[in-house]
């Protein structure tokens, strides 16, 4: 059982002590109180309060968060840039968009500054990672941030007293203790699992993802093609129709805040998630009934498959915005933010940062295998096989496509899991085609 974090102090001294590498210390030469703006979202302002206090304290340099949804800050920067506004110098975008924010000439190509900096270490980026987070073609547009990826975390009590001794390890085991625990305690407001099911691809795009990953399947076949009408594809999507009437009420309007409300508040039995929900679940600034009395383990496999996956459903990039005429500070920045030992600080950091490992050397440190054994095992499965959603041009249309369609699909007006896998299928080749 993951045990709760006893080093505030120690982290609380690495916070002034960072190493910045070559290219901070260039920025800390040169500051003479130069000031960046860089765009997150919300769930990284914890973060963000972090970074600017801790940056500035080595460098000099103020950064000034701007905070906004995470469904808004790809078309918050594109304004920024297009309109000539030009107030942002650095971006934590989804991943996803980078291949349109790249077509659009909203953030820069940063691939030369990349391999002829050797002090960003790019080999220790965890791979499935690094190349899904960065690189459009043969380009790269940033630095991975917060690696994000989903698992399954469970509450122990519900399962011992529903008479389950392990967690589930297919997606039909998963239903069967989902529908059980509802049955039994859905009386006393206590459900099987809260699902993410409100229309975003962050959100029931993540969930399907989770599935697709645990039966084998892919949204691009080795060609690049779509390949969203697979039996993979389809049994996926048919796990969502299977699991929705057992589901927190009501799973379409279930984001994040809710399903992590009714987590923490110890009201379901399972939420997929990301991996930093545990250290939120063992903070004392949490309001969380659930410390000490949960578990996490690697997302179900179904079908023919046997080995679990990483669903990175998730995941942002810090990215330098085309027009800023701060380039050289920003991309300073972003070599340090970007860094093992911050990011090894982000994840067990008090109050919680919502960062997950997004390098090898912070997956494995000490500190946060002491701090939080199981999830480090758990997030081990992303230095394997991992599913990552498509990254070029049009990836952000093609996910809200998928969206859209089963969302259709979960409130009875798409017809079967095929057909709406089919019409997704249609979509993706005519977009990609256009």
């Amino acid at each position: 059982m993951p045990g709760r974090r006893s080093t505030v102090g120690a982290l609380a001294a690495l916070a002034v002590t960072l190493p910045l590498g070559a290219c901070a210390a260039g920025a800390a030469d040169a500051a003479g109180g130069e000031e960046l703006t860089v765009l997150l979202i919300s769930s990284h302002e914890g973060a963000s309060e972090w970074l600017a206090e801790t940056y500035e304290e080595e460098t000099g340099v103020r950064i000034n968060p701007v905070i906004v949804p995470y469904d808004e800050i790809a078309a918050k920067l594109t304004l920024d840039q297009q309109s000539g506004a030009n107030t942002i110098d650095v971006a934590a975008p989804w991943y996803v968009s980078i291949g349109d924010l790249a077509a659009d000439g909203v953030i820069q190509d940063l691939t030369d500054w990349i391999e002829e900096t050797p002090e960003l270490d790019t080999e220790d980026f965890i791979p499935s990672i690094y190349d899904a987070y960065t690189q459009v073609g043969d380009r790269r547009y940033g630095l991975p941030f917060d690696g994000d990826t989903h698992v399954l975390f469970y509450n122990t009590e519900i399962l011992s007293r529903n008479g389950f001794d392990a967690p589930p390890a297919t997606w039909d085991e998963y239903l069967d203790q989902v529908e059980t625990i509802t049955e039994n305690e859905s009386g006393d407001g206590v459900y099987g699992a809260a699902v993410f099911g409100q229309k975003s691809p962050l959100i029931l795009g993540a969930s399907y993802a989770n599935r697709l990953a645990g039966y084998g399947g892919s949204f691009l076949d080795e060609s690049g093609a779509p390949s969203v009408d697979t039996p993979e594809a389809v049994a996926a999507a048919q796990a969502l129709v299977d699991i929705w009437p057992h589901a927190f009420p009501t799973p379409g309007e279930t984001a994040f805040g809710e399903g992590n409300s009714a987590w923490l508040d110890g009201s379901v039995a399972f939420i997929e998630n990301w991996t930093d929900l545990g250290v939120v679940s063992q903070s004392a600034e949490s309001g969380s009934t659930v410390a000490d009395g949960w578990g996490v383990t690697t997302l179900p496999v179904g079908g023919d498959a046997t080995e679990s996956r990483a669903s990175l459903v998730a995941g942002f990039t810090w990215t330098v915005t085309a027009n800023t005429e701060e380039t050289e500070l920003a991309q300073d920045f972003i070599a340090w933010a970007a860094s093992s030992e911050v990011n090894e600080a982000l994840l067990t950091a008090e109050p919680p940062t919502g960062i997950d490992p997004n390098r090898i050397s912070s997956l494995e440190s000490e500190s946060y295998g002491t701090a939080f054994p199981e999830l480090q095992e758990a997030n081990r499965a992303t230095l394997t096989d991992s599913l990552a959603w498509p990254t070029g041009e049009h990836a952000a249309q093609l996910a809200q496509i998928l969206t859209d369609e089963l969302a259709k699909l979960l409130a009875g007006q798409g017809g079967t899991a095929q057909e709406t896998m089919e019409r997704v299928q249609a979509e993706w080749e005519r977009t990609l085609g256009d």
